[in-house]
């Protein structure tokens, strides 16, 4: 019996789902919470059972506990909400997938992987061949319907894009979307209120996530680095520079924070979803000049950024240098979201002579697409000028290069140069 909801919005990752209940005897589908992960798993899922720590699930997971076989005897696909919390589930699961050559037998669900130390000891074998794990981030603008779609990353690869008209988007629209950011619950929010559940969603992880391996961790502290990060979103900043600007936003020594407690908090904060970092590219360009290899720091989505330092739509729009900063944000959110539906991956570029771009996307057969980001059509050409520089450094040219533009009308390429320009809200895979 199917468990499709009424009403669900299809995600990019639905193509991913039913495949792999093809190839794989199980999936785990990981990601922030409220993302939707849930949701989407019951689209595909013919039975489910719930684990979380509601009061309402207490039997189940006593169950569980106690003969983990005694939930695992439902129609397939079964779904399995929240499965770390009886971690001996992952064995039983592969042990169920060795019993026999079936495909697409349990779908697991996970929001973090910050576990206590016994029970890590639980899980004794990675599930690989047999549980294959997706990775899963809120909603893109194309999901949400925020985008049109007239423009596609495939077709950037392919040389296909075609120029088309699309409707300009406002400045107050653009601001909404960062700070509402891609929680399904929170697609339909009034524009006035969309700030509201961004922050109840950090306010949660402080409450009851940081600690969820059993290691008292303090509150203030990991509020102040979140913060910290916030303020360097979009930027290459090392542990230390974060030390140095939590210094700067407080005279408190007890809440000055170490190396080793800056990397524990992070680390946490990566198992618990909230980071989702991008990394240098260098591989395949050999540039002429020694390439960088920091990360770009990221939220999983931009919404957390702005919740963290207490934006609204209208303070964005009155902190133009933060409102590039984030923008940047939402466009390697969905940027990600896109190029890994390609089966690619995300990086930026920047090397010893200072020469930097914003999004590098790859596929898998080495080809890869140079975007720059701006916020205003003011930018544009500089953008340019950047981008033509970049492809004569590089021993490897781009397949495509491509401006993405906030506050910009129509899918172009450019005769000049060849180089793309639209909007984020024309994008999709």
């Amino acid at each position: 019996m199917s468990l499709k909801r009424t009403g669900y919005q299809e995600r990019l990752i639905d193509k991913w789902i039913d495949e792999d209940l093809k190839l794989f005897g199980a999936i785990s589908i990981e990601g922030p919470k409220w993302c939707g992960k849930t949701w989407t798993s019951l689209n595909h899922a013919n039975s489910v059972v719930y684990l979380d720590d509601s009061t309402e699930n207490f039997d189940k997971r006593e169950k569980a506990k106690m003969d983990v076989s005694l939930i695992l005897n439902e129609e397939t696909p079964e779904l399995i909400d929240e499965w770390g919390e009886v971690p001996e589930i992952w064995d039983a699961v592969r042990h169920k997938c060795d019993e026999d050559t079936k495909k697409g037998k349990y779908i697991l669900t996970e929001l973090t992987t910050l576990r206590k130390s016994e029970d890590e000891e639980k899980i004794h074998h990675s599930g690989a061949g047999r549980i294959n794990r997706i990775k899963m981030y809120s909603m893109s603008l194309y999901e949400s319907n925020d985008s049109t779609g007239e423009a596609s990353l495939q077709a950037l690869f392919e040389g296909t894009q075609k120029n088309k008209p699309t409707q300009k988007t406002s400045i107050e629209k653009l601001a909404v979307l960062i700070v509402r950011g891609g929680w399904p619950e929170n697609k339909d929010t009034e524009d006035n209120l969309v700030y509201r559940m961004p922050k109840s969603y950090l306010k949660a992880v402080l409450d009851f996530d940081i600690d969820k391996d059993g290691i008292k961790r303090d509150r203030m502290k990991m509020e102040m680095l979140i913060k910290s990060l916030a303020r360097n979103e979009s930027t290459v900043v090392s542990n230390v520079t974060l030390i140095s600007d939590i210094e700067d936003y407080t005279t408190d020594k007890n809440y000055q924070l170490s190396r080793n407690t800056i990397a524990d908090y992070l680390r946490v904060l990566q198992k618990l979803n909230l980071l989702e970092n991008q990394e240098a590219y260098s591989l395949n360009l050999r540039s002429k000049s020694v390439v960088g290899k920091s990360q770009k720091r990221h939220f999983t989505d931009p919404s957390l950024a702005c919740a963290a330092l207490d934006i609204n739509p209208e303070k964005l729009m009155n902190d133009i240098k933060t409102f590039r900063l984030f923008f940047e944000a939402l466009v390697e959110r969905d940027l990600r979201i896109y190029i890994e539906y390609l089966e690619g991956k995300l990086y930026h570029y920047r090397d010893s002579n200072g020469l930097e771009v914003d999004a590098i996307v790859e596929l898998p057969s080495g080809e890869y697409g140079a975007i720059e980001i701006k916020l205003g059509s003011n930018e544009i050409e500089s953008a340019k000028q950047n981008l033509l520089k970049f492809s004569k450094e590089v021993k490897k040219e781009p397949t495509f290069m491509c401006i993405i533009c906030g506050l910009w009308k129509d899918v172009v390429r450019d005769p000049e140069t060849g180089i793309y320009i639209l909007p984020i809200t024309a994008l999709k895979p």
